[in-house]
């Protein structure tokens, strides 16, 4: 990784991205190939075969598969070595969450433990909060878990009402409060809290469950994920010794929300491994279904939703390996003194904390495409427990929802990088007003050079979309911007557009230098599909902006929007047969 460039967050929609700065699935180690390996051996052998006894809430053998994955080395790629795990790279970590990302349940409980219950130690955490805590965790000795969640602080996080008063002697902070919603809640040994101290400064705790005045609620019945735990989290009066504060009082808030940047990332790879699970299983009933004497994978409305779970798939994937690679060159440059700086290792993660959002947000949605195309392949067979496509679908619906809402995502993306900009951090600002003062330009089917010339050109077309958008948005509403979360919405759809579509293309364009191919052939159908179905989409999403925005530079706007969205014909209809019969081919996702 050390050759890769170190890329500013939110850079991608001001600059080009040079092919040797993206890391792809293609760049995968020995190592990382030998990781995914133990993975899937791990997955296939141990977990999948016993979903049902884990969905049923088979307690005692979910937590013995926790610490068989602890043996394994699965839960400490994050730790240090000083601290018991395995201190790899990011890329490792991702491959690990892909894989865990198809075993139901225990992908709850794996994420959960993994990553917003341990990386806020790891990263923010005191040498003796390290040395006490993460052997047990990265071992799973121990089950993690996270509470900020509460019945009046939901997307308002900073709105918590758990208080945390120091004792009398000055030797503990008495927390009492009730969080809710909180996985692994009914078998965690450890809490990450958040609380206000003396009502006011939001601060982060290390709390057992041992100590005294912590106890736990009833367990929620749930749509999905059902034999994962999730319980209110009740603090009376809990005694936490003063040594479990976590970094700063006071600064609770950099400690949750970079971390949750961290489990957005780690999200949208569980859920690339989700997708793949349904696509293979259902290109593999396609091929054996028949109907009319044929089987129903050559049936054209079938081949259309196989190829379009791919060209999801693969867009995802592109997009979270992408961001594995940002992550190492960033968190991977940080030497000595500065892994132990919390201010340091906060502004490494926020750094990347919109394009966490892009791949959240995508990345479940893609999923959740993948779950239903896969209980209607399936038909009435489909909608039966007895068939896993049923438990798919229904595990698949949190991912909107935890990690923050992909509302609240959607209004981060521009956020974040406005915020960067006023900042200094992002020269964002002067590219959107050259954009919304660029000459309209003339409609044309200009199809650029190469195999990918034409979605080059029309990604770069895109990038101008979403600044001019961004620019006029900005200029119309000022700091009543926040306001209009339509425009917004709207705004950062085109910017997730762009994020995954370069990440797609830079992918494919890589493979056609290392030698082209089968699987670069097929590559370049993806990319084909996914932005000639994108071009007439986003202008929609951009024209109904610019209605929003209204003025007088409407017209003048709608025709740069015009321009830039222009994407020659193209028949879809070719381009996912024949990614279809890839599948088909391959019996799963091959790319």
């Amino acid at each position: 990784m050390e050759d890769r460039q170190q890329t500013a967050g939110g850079a991608f929609l001001i600059s080009d991205t040079a092919l040797a700065a993206v890391f792809t699935p293609e760049d995968f180690t020995e190592e990382h190939h030998l990781i995914l390996g133990a993975a899937r051996s791990f997955v296939n052998g141990e977990i999948r075969p016993h979903i049902d006894q884990l969905e049923a809430g088979d307690r005692a053998f979910m937590l013995a598969l926790l610490r068989k994955c602890g043996a394994l080395g699965l839960l400490g790629t994050d730790v240090p070595e000083a601290y018991g795990g395995s201190g790899l790279d990011k890329v490792s970590t991702t491959i690990i969450s892909e894989v865990m990302g198809a075993t139901g349940s225990f992908s709850a409980v794996y994420g959960a433990h993994c990553g917003i219950a341990t990386l806020p130690i790891v990263y923010f955490g005191t040498e003796f909060q390290k040395n006490k805590y993460l052997p047990l965790l990265a071992a799973g000795k121990w089950c993690g878990a996270y509470c900020l969640t509460e019945a009046n602080a939901g997307s308002d996080a900073l709105n918590i009402g758990t208080k945390a008063v120091l004792s009398e002697d000055g030797a503990y902070y008495l927390l009492s409060g009730e969080k809710l919603f909180i996985t692994n809640a009914g078998w965690a040994d450890s809490f990450v809290v958040y609380a206000k101290v003396d009502g006011k400064a939001f601060t982060g705790f290390i709390v057992e469950r041992a100590f005294p005045g912590v106890s736990i609620g009833t367990e929620e019945t749930k749509m999905g994920m059902r034999g994962s735990s999730t319980c209110p989290v009740i603090f009376q009066n809990a005694r936490v010794p003063k040594e479990n504060v976590m970094y700063e009082i006071g600064k609770g808030h950099k400690i949750a929300f970079n971390v949750l940047n961290l489990g957005r990332w780690k999200l949208g790879a569980m859920t690339v491994g989700g997708a793949k699970a349904c696509l293979g299983e259902a290109v593999t009933y396609a091929k054996n279904r028949v109907q009319f004497g044929v089987p129903i994978g050559s049936f054209g409305m079938v081949q259309s939703k196989l190829a379009d779970m791919a060209v999801g798939t693969y867009f995802a994937e592109s997009a979270v390996y992408r961001l594995a690679g940002m992550f190492d060159a960033r968190l991977g440059r940080m030497e000595g003194d500065d892994t132990k700086n919390g201010a340091i290792t906060a502004e490494a993660i926020e750094n990347h904390a919109a394009e966490c959002s892009i791949v959240k947000v995508f990345c479940s949605e893609t999923l959740d495409y993948c779950a239903d195309a896969y209980v209607q392949i399936l038909g009435g067979y489909g909608f039966c427990a007895a068939f896993p496509a049923e438990r798919y679908y229904r595990d698949a619906r949190i991912n909107r929802i935890w990690e923050g809402t992909n509302e609240i995502n959607r209004l981060l993306i521009p956020g974040t990088l406005l915020r960067m900009a006023k900042q200094g951090r992002l020269d964002i600002m002067p590219a959107a007003h050259a954009a919304a003062g660029e000459i309209p330009v003339p409609v044309s089917d200009a199809m650029g050079e190469g195999p990918l010339g034409a979605e080059t050109r029309l990604l770069g077309g895109l990038k101008k979309v979403a600044l001019c958008l961004l620019g006029v948005a900005a200029t119309k509403f000022g700091r009543s911007l926040s306001c209009e979360q339509e425009v917004l919405a709207g705004i950062a759809d085109i910017m997730i557009a762009v994020y995954i579509g370069e990440s797609g293309i830079l992918r494919a364009e890589k493979r056609l230098c290392a030698g082209g191919g089968t699987e670069a052939a097929g590559q370049v159908d993806v990319v084909r599909a996914f932005m000639a179905e994108a071009a007439p989409r986003l202008s929609a999403v951009a024209g109904q902006v610019l209605a929003r925005v209204g003025g007088d530079a409407m017209g003048p706007h709608l025709a740069r929007v015009a321009g830039w969205t222009r994407h020659p014909m193209t028949d879809v209809v070719a381009l996912k047969r024949r990614i279809a019969d890839t599948l088909t081919a391959a019996g799963c996702y091959p790319f």
